[in-house]
């Protein structure tokens, strides 16, 4: 059956030929005389019934040749010159010699010509119009939602892209005024005009290319300053919704990935909107331009144009595919070659114990050998890729120079119509690549835009903001039966606090310990409401947490951490940070209270010394103190300590303790420590095990009771006093 099909072509030549030599006869009796449009229409049904025939009926034929595409290519192949021939007698033009001339053998190829042309034309860009492909399992990106949404963004500056388009129509069109005005200019010197009229002519094309320059110059300067202010908003917008997500999406989204969405995502976004939508928008202007006058020169130049444009573009598809698979092999070689060198880099001292160099060396060359042999295949590749873009644009020009060229000699066109549409064309092909080359980008800028619109779009995970904002606060916590797990899971093993109980009262210290993952720094960030508890209620002067205004709890709510982070700014910049509005009185006080202003007034500039990233240009004991500060300075009603203090030395630390006992008189306190001589200090103390509450009480209470908090403490002062031991017998 495959053979047979490889005849077909060669038998419905075979037919077409048998069949135009009967209408050639038949045009030629005396009966058709006085009718040729008989014969013409009613030989081209007749050739096409008997191909569509042959087609249907014959066992070889490829699907194709049968399927839509393959009648509407037999459709043109039949009907083309009828309804060329009819046009041309409807507008009044001569046809005799077209009539008479229709079923010549150069009338014949110029048809499988066409038809070529034709399917080219239908098959690339005019079916995935029309012809709906399967859905693809894995669906792309919402193209027109993402641009409904930069719409969005673009519509307060409406007046500027109006503005905007307007520059490009009348710049684009100023550009073509050298090629219509060198026609006029070649005409003028043929017929010997005059020389005022050349001068004239070299004027006017001289104002209208400089006037061009400058609204392209005006026109890229507004685009571009518009397309920076819709950048800026859309990043803006972007990094305020990041902001706003709950505690957890950070917890599962890494660091570098938010980065790269706020910042990456939305540069290459702009970017390929300012520049290839720009781009964009010249040629397609110029290319309109460029039709139309063309068109206005001589629309059967035109027409030559359009059907040679699709060959030029197919051939060098065709062998730059080529090109293409060479080069994939050539990565792969090259791929396969760094394998060597890598797993003989990699194991040098077996390759050496082995004396294995010349071997190894050996194989790393003939992996370059198939390399050099690949490289040469490319190489040829893309020569011929290259001969064969310059030869179809050179056949082109060519026939478009002897067609015109006809045309001047039957006086159809001037000379300088000739050479003004020559110009026209050597741009027309290079607009159209380019319109076709940066469409697809800015379909795929647009279309990547929905990875940054997902963040806007999503809502945060946390409940409905509260309204209470009471003028006065006691500071009074209490957690009933709380029950929690970061993972979102009710099941034993998944929860990290399992109906815990207990009280933070104004006026005291209350200590939370407990062993590692036992679920203390948990409460402080259900406490700080970055997560919600599965089961339980936590209270604030008996209230739900989760009433009071976000704003207003973080103002009354200060935590200090373990792991605190210092900004790269001033170290007062980081005292005052989010409370900017701070006295320096106010600072220096609360750095006193932090032990923290002795060092810091020694340091290089004192206050406005840079802290580092993170911190870094300070002690870890320093940046605890600093921190401290930080959360002291807001004079808030609830503090919180999550080993805040275990950087420090035993001075500072006592100070810092001090300080905080001064200020127990009208605010919580709730202090984390690992260090049971600084929880002995506190007026209550709960301890914590595996998520739940073991014991609470004074230090002398629990002491007495002998359970888990005396069995940490004893823990750690047999951990001094050997550490104390093993220091003495070093010295």
């Amino acid at each position: 059956m495959q053979k047979m099909s490889y005849f077909f072509p060669l038998l419905c030549i075979c037919l077409d030929v048998c069949v135009m030599h009967a209408i050639r006869l038949a045009q030629l009796s005396s009966l058709l005389l006085a009718h040729p449009f008989i014969a013409l229409w009613g030989g081209s049904l007749t050739r096409a019934i008997l191909l569509a025939l042959l087609t249907l009926t014959y066992p070889g034929s490829l699907p194709w040749r049968s399927s839509f595409e393959g009648l509407q290519s037999l459709g043109v192949l039949c009907f083309q010159f009828p309804v060329y021939i009819t046009l041309l007698w409807a507008l009044g033009h001569s046809t005799v010699e077209e009539l008479w001339g229709w079923h010549s053998q150069e009338r014949v190829l110029q048809g499988y010509v066409v038809t070529i042309v034709a399917w080219l034309y239908w098959t690339r860009y005019v079916s995935s119009l029309f012809v709906r492909k399967p859905p693809s399992k894995k669906p792309g990106p919402d193209t027109s939602a993402s641009l409904k949404r930069l719409m969005g963004y673009m519509l307060p500056y409406r007046w500027r892209f109006a503005v905007v388009l307007i520059l490009v129509v009348l710049s684009s069109y100023g550009e073509m005024a050298v090629p219509r005005y060198t026609g006029q200019m070649a005409d003028w010197i043929i017929n010997d005009g005059a020389p005022d009229a050349f001068r004239e002519a070299i004027t006017v094309m001289t104002l209208m290319t400089i006037g061009s320059a400058v609204l392209e110059f005006v026109c890229d300067l507004m685009y571009n300053i518009t397309m920076s202010l819709i950048h800026t908003s859309v990043q803006g917008a972007v990094f305020q919704a990041v902001l706003k997500q709950e505690i957890a999406f950070f917890d599962a989204s890494s660091t570098g990935e938010l980065v790269s969405r706020i910042t990456t995502d939305t540069n290459d976004m702009s970017e390929a909107l300012s520049e290839k939508l720009s781009l964009l928008m010249w040629y397609a202007a110029r290319f309109a331009f460029l039709l139309y006058f063309m068109v206005s020169q001589s629309w059967k130049m035109t027409l030559l144009t359009c059907m040679g444009l699709p060959i030029i573009w197919v051939i060098p598809e065709l062998t730059g595919h080529f090109h293409q698979n060479i080069a994939v092999k050539v990565q792969e070689s090259l791929a396969k070659a760094n394998q060597v060198a890598t797993e003989t880099f990699s194991c040098m001292k077996t390759v050496r114990s082995f004396a294995n160099e010349d071997g190894e060396t050996e194989k790393y060359r003939k992996r370059m050998e198939d390399t050099y042999n690949l490289n040469k295949k490319e190489a040829a590749a893309y020569a011929a890729s290259t001969w064969a873009n310059s030869m179809t644009t050179l056949a082109l020009k060519v026939c478009i120079l002897y067609y015109g060229g006809t045309l001047v000699t039957r006086r159809v066109v001037t000379s300088g119509d000739l050479v003004s549409f020559v110009l026209y064309e050597l741009q027309l092909a290079s607009a159209v690549e380019a319109v076709m080359h940066y469409y697809p980008e800015v379909k795929k800028a647009i279309g990547g835009s929905q990875k940054i619109f997902e963040y806007l779009d999503r809502k945060p995970n946390i409940p409905p903001l509260g309204t209470l904002a009471p003028e006065h606060l006691n500071g009074h916590i209490q957690f009933k039966n709380v029950t929690f797990s970061y993972s979102g899971k009710t099941e034993e093993n998944s929860l990290v606090l399992k109906g815990v109980t207990l009280e933070i009262k104004p006026g005291q210290i209350t200590a939370l310990v407990g062993l590692n993952r036992s679920g203390k720094t948990t409460c402080v960030k259900l406490l700080e409401r970055f997560y919600q508890p599965l089961a339980g209620k936590i209270l604030l002067d008996g209230e739900p947490l989760d009433t009071y205004k976000d704003q207003y709890l973080h103002d009354k709510m200060a935590v200090v951490s373990q792991d605190c982070v210092l900004f790269a700014r001033s170290v007062r910049e980081n005292i005052k940070y989010g409370y900017e509005d701070a006295s320096d009185e106010e600072m220096y006080r609360a750095a006193q209270m932090a032990s923290a202003d002795k060092f810091i007034q020694e340091l290089s500039n004192g206050y406005d010394t840079d802290a580092g990233e993170k911190g870094g240009q300070v002690s870890g004991g320093q940046k605890q103190r600093i921190a401290i500060a930080r959360a002291l300075i807001r004079d808030p009603k609830i503090l919180i300590l999550d080993n805040a203090t275990s950087d420090l030395d035993t001075e500072n630390e006592h100070q810092v303790h001090q300080a905080l006992l001064d200020l127990t008189k009208n605010r919580s306190v709730l202090m984390i420590s690992n260090k049971m001589s600084v929880a002995e200090k506190a007026n209550h103390i709960i301890v914590l095990d595996n998520g739940t509450v073991k014991e609470e009480g004074t230090h002398g209470e629990l002491m007495k009771k002998a359970g888990l908090y005396a069995e940490l403490v004893e823990k750690q002062k047999k951990g001094i006093n050997r550490e104390a031991e093993e220091n003495t017998g070093t010295q």
